[in-house]
């Protein structure tokens, strides 16, 4: 069974900046696409940004311009660079893998709280 870790949510003051990290235990990185979701109370998961195998990314429009997602395969990690935060950034932010045969994994989530 894979686990995936997330770390590095926390409170920070609007315009300020994060950066999560998501560790999976085992090499499964390589070959999948790896994507950082988010989850505001009493909103539904909304996909945030997106690294493919061929390494292109994709980013939400609200978040395009302040984050960025990079991995990196030999050290199982997927991280999320969160610059220039906002309060409507506030959520529980989650890793994500989809392997090559399709298989899915998450982590349990993060805390970020912006405030004003």
């Amino acid at each position: 069974q894979v686990q995936l870790v997330e770390s590095g949510g926390g409170l920070v003051q609007a315009g300020g900046s994060l950066r999560l990290s998501c560790a999976a235990s085992k090499s499964i990185f390589s070959g999948s696409i790896l994507n950082w979701y988010r989850q505001a109370p009493g909103k539904q998961r909304e996909l945030v940004a997106r690294d493919t195998r061929g390494g292109d990314t994709n980013y939400a429009d609200s978040v395009k311009g302040r984050f960025t997602i990079s991995r990196d395969n030999a050290k199982n990690q997927v991280y999320l660079q969160m610059n220039s935060l906002k309060p409507e950034d506030t959520a529980v932010y989650y890793c994500n893998a989809v392997v090559y045969t399709g298989a899915e994994f998450w982590g349990q989530g993060t805390q970020v709280t912006v405030s004003s």
